[in-house]
Parts: structure tokens; C-alpha cells; sequence
């Protein structure tokens, strides 16, 4: 009977992480067709919206892992219900902010950021339809949805790019995109009717969690913008391996989810999980150890050729995030507040540690993001055995 589960095992973690892959993938293509189609303001205007976006979609996050968590014990309809509300209630924020957001990016009208708002409603609600379906193991179902809010998402986006070259057109199809996908991912979880919302605290505390985990992510970006100035670019470039290192094992997570929200089951599954991350992402980091100057040529262009950059330390930061998210994924699923602390206190240190000393080179920053992200796997394990004990 195992090798039916193992193989169907293997078939949802391929499934997973083509659909993965190629969202990630599509997300690219549209900021290329943007990068080629907008003059360079409107373009900056329209990265700084999508920069937005990561941040408006952490309670989409914190949804998703509710709702996987406890699906089978609540329900799908309670759960919905929440999806909903959530959805409403970041619609509502995000035109409260129009006139702030508006002057702050000092865009010439509000539509931008009123599309903004709508966008985010339907990302939103996939939020918890993806969780739905991750809950309840339907891993090939979850995929197709994955799959279809890339294309939904892009693909709305570059019509709106082609219709009219401005940031508004592009969120406009964006929206409207993710809009036809929730209807479709509706109906993948067997149209629900949403009922009294039920989880909202655990998604409360997810959403902290998620939001420090997504700064911890991106931070060392803007600190290496800030603190390098002409040195950045080169920093970017390391930077694209941190992802590829970070996403990479992704596939993972969304297995083992589902299965954290039983005690006996999360402490069987985590070892695992944390040792498949991490031999996925070793060969990245030796890859890059032994053919970085090569890595630097293919990922940036001869115009950083012969710059000194460590992609294999880039290359370790991305596998010590992806190995904090599954310990971040067993301490929400246990209720235990004491790792979303510990996210953010990494945060604190490594905008201590790039600010006040490490700050003079790609090499420097770098090493100050790892140092804080290896200590928060460190502290993250020391608190996953100490509950476990408690357990």
C-alpha cells in the first residue's frame, strides 16, 4: 500500500512545483513586457504598486495556511465566510489609503491605487481557495488553480499593458484576471456558500507571522539599495539566486502543511520536510560554490562580469528561508506565538547588522542577511524541540 502513496506523493510535489515554477515564471515575463512597453517613470511607478501587492496579499498567506490547517475540523463554508470578509475588509482599507498611497508615490490620479484595491480582493479570496483544496489533499486540483491564477493574473495584465501602456491598465487586467480565476477555483472547491467566518484569530497571528517572514525575504534588497548605491545592481543579481534558492523546495511546504495540524503527524513530518529543503537547495549552493562567476555571467550579463559576487552565500540565505518558513508553518500550526517573535527580531538584526557595520561591499551585506536568517534557523529548531517536548 505505500508505494500507490509514495508514487501519488511524487506525482503532487511535481505537480506543485511545475505550477509554482511557472507562476513564478509568468510574474517575470509581465514585468519584462512592462520593463520593454512603459517609459522608465511610469514603470518605476508601476513596480512600487506591485511592491504593494506582496504586502496587501500576507492576510491571502495567512488565509491559505488557516485553511489548510483546519479545514477538516471547521469546515469549508466557516472558512470561506472568512475568506470574504477579509477580501471586504482589505478592499476597504486600500481606498481608505487612495488619497495617502496616491501622494506618496506621487502618481498623477488615484486609479492606480483604486485598481490596486480591487486586485487585491480577488487575490484575496484565492487565498483561502487554496487552501481549501491544499486541506483536503486535492494537491492536482491546487495546482490547476495555481496555474490558472499565473495566467489569470499576467495574462490580464499584458492585455491591459497592450490596450493602454499605463500602470492603472496593467492593474485593471490584473484584476479582472484574478476575478475569473476565483470563479473558477470557486467551483474547483465544490462551490461553497459561505458561512459565519470562523479561524479569524489564527489569521490574526498568521498574518504577523507571514508579514515578517515576507520583509525578511525582500529586506536585504532595500537595505543593499540604501546602504551600496552603485554596488546594488550587483546585488540584485545575487539576489535572484536568494529566490531560485528560496522557491525552489516550495513544493514542500504545501505537502506537509496539511498534515501539521495533528501533533503526532507534525512531528514525524518536519525532520523530513526540513531534510528534503535542504538536499534540494545543497546542490544550488555547491552549483553556485564551484560556477559562481559563471552564474554571475548568465543571471546579470557581461556587465557584471568579474564582479565579486558570493552567489553561493546568496545561494545558502534562500535555503536558511526556506527552512525558517516550514518551522514558521509547525509553530502556527501549533498555536505557539513565540516564533512570530522570533521572525521579527531577526528582522531587527539584520537592519542592525547591514546598517551599523556590514555595509561596504555585496560580500558585507550579504553576510549580515545570512547571519541573521541562519540565527533565526537556529532559534527556530531550538524552539520546534522545546515545543515538542512540551508536547
Amino acid at each position: 500500500m505505500s508505494a500507490p502513496a509514495t508514487t501519488t506523493t511524487r506525482l503532487d510535489a511535481l505537480l506543485i512545483t511545475g505550477a509554482l515554477l511557472g507562476a513564478n515564471a509568468a510574474s517575470y515575463v509581465l514585468t519584462i513586457a512592462a520593463a520593454r512597453a512603459l517609459a522608465p517613470a511610469i514603470f518605476g511607478e508601476l513596480s512600487a504598486l506591485l511592491a504593494l501587492v506582496v504586502i496587501g496579499v500576507v492576510p491571502a498567506m495567512s488565509l491559505q495556511t488557516v485553511a489548510a490547517l483546519r479545514v477538516t475540523s471547521l469546515g469549508p463554508r466557516p472558512l470561506f465566510g472568512l475568506g470574504l470578509s477579509v477580501s471586504a475588509g482589505m478592499t476597504v482599507l486600500t481606498l481608505a489609503l487612495v488619497p495617502l498611497l496616491a501622494g506618496l508615490l506621487h502618481l498623477d490620479g488615484p486609479w492606480p491605487v483604486v485598481w490596486l484595491a480591487l486586485s487585491l480582493a480577488p487575490l484575496t479570496v484565492l487565498g483561502v481557495l487554496h487552501g481549501l483544496l491544499q486541506g483536503t489533499h486535492r494537491f492536482g486540483a491546487l495546482a490547476l488553480l495555481v496555474s490558472l491564477e499565473g495566467l489569470g493574473k499576467v495574462g490580464g495584465g499584458v492585455i491591459g499593458l497592450w490596450l493602454s501602456p499605463s500602470s492603472t491598465s496593467v492593474l485593471a487586467g490584473t484584476a479582472i484576471g484574478s476575478f475569473l480565476v476565483v470563479l473558477t477555483g470557486w467551483r474547483l472547491c465544490g462551490s461553497p456558500r459561505p458561512a459565519r467566518p470562523a479561524g479569524g484569530a489564527e489569521v490574526v497571528h498568521a498574518s504577523q507571522a507571514m508579514l515578517a517572514l515576507v520583509l525578511l525575504v525582500n529586506l536585504d534588497l532595500v537595505l543593499a539599495r540604501h546602504q551600496l548605491a552603485a554596488q546594488a545592481g550587483g546585488y540584485a543579481v545575487g539576489a535572484v539566486v536568494t529566490k531560485i534558492a528560496y522557491w525552489l523546495p516550495q513544493a514542500v511546504g504545501v505537502l506537509v502543511l496539511p498534515r501539521m495540524a495533528d501533533a503526532d503527524d507534525r512531528r514525524r513530518m518536519l525532520p523530513k520536510a526540513l531534510a528534503v529543503c535542504a538536499g534540494l537547495d545543497a546542490f544550488v549552493i555547491v552549483g553556485c560554490a564551484l560556477f559562481g562567476p559563471l552564474g554571475v555571467s548568465l543571471i546579470g550579463g557581461s556587465s557584471y562580469h568579474g564582479d565579486a559576487i558570493p552567489l553561493w552565500q546568496f545561494a545558502l540565505m534562500g535555503s536558511c528561508l526556506a527552512l525558517v518558513q516550514l518551522l514558521l508553518f509547525s509553530r502556527i500550526a501549533s498555536g505557539d506565538r513565540r516564533s512570530t517573535v522570533a521572525v521579527w527580531i531577526a528582522v531587527a538584526a539584520e537592519v542592525a547588522l547591514i546598517t551599523l557595520w556590514l555595509n561596504d561591499s555585496v560580500g558585507q551585506v550579504v553576510t549580515g542577511a545570512l547571519l541573521a536568517t541562519a540565527g533565526l534557523v537556529i532559534a527556530g529548531t531550538v524552539i520546534e524541540a522545546r515545543g515538542t517536548k512540551q508536547a
